[in-house]
């Protein structure tokens, strides 16, 4: 009966290290030296080397002369990563059509005119999208230029050189490197 019991408990141990220690860090270095970007969270830096965010966590874009992201539900701030989670609304709660009637009138004091894409007034599940769809973008365009003091057409042909298609989700934007590429287009110009 002890010997059953001792073998059932170093194979225990055994299956325990090589499943909950040794293949985790295997994959985690491998992964480390495969794809250092993603393993080590897809982090953007500025000119000065500080990181500025996450190509795959939004930000709060709030400034009228840079595009804005999809709205996030996360509590205590916007696109808090430690709290990810979407608002759990419903379609007939009052408070979602407050807050999306909100969106909208900030969108629209922004100069933002038009259609307005219900990415832009609708928070994802997790809170945390980094992107939009190309039609939010494009609906941003003459307030974005309008508020940088550039030409339309110009802001418009960098939104269509930052858009991604995808098979599984139609073209979208990330607005991370979408509101660094138009930072990036005004420095040139200066």
């Amino acid at each position: 009966m002890k010997e059953p019991l001792r073998r059932a408990i170093l194979l225990f141990a055994l299956l325990a290290t090589v499943t909950g220690v040794a293949y985790p860090l295997a994959v985690t270095l491998i992964a480390g030296a495969v794809f250092p970007f993603q393993a080590h969270g897809s982090l953007v830096t500025g000119d000065d080397g500080r990181i500025i965010g996450s190509v795959l966590i939004g930000q709060n874009f709030t400034a009228p002369f840079y595009f804005q992201g999809r709205p996030s539900a996360t509590p205590l701030t916007a696109y808090n990563a430690s709290h990810s989670g979407g608002s759990n609304l419903g379609p007939t709660n009052p408070v979602l059509l407050e807050q999306v009637t909100g969106r909208v009138q900030a969108l629209r004091e922004a100069g933002v005119a038009g259609l307005i894409p219900a990415d832009l007034v609708m928070t994802s599940g997790s809170g945390l999208d980094p992107h939009i769809s190309l039609d939010a973008a494009l609906v941003q365009v003459p307030a974005v230029a309008k508020a940088r003091g550039l030409p339309k057409d110009e802001v418009r042909a960098l939104v269509m050189a930052e858009a991604v298609d995808s098979p599984f989700v139609g073209t979208y934007v990330n607005v991370l490197s979408l509101n660094r590429a138009l930072d990036r287009m005004e420095g040139e110009d200066a």
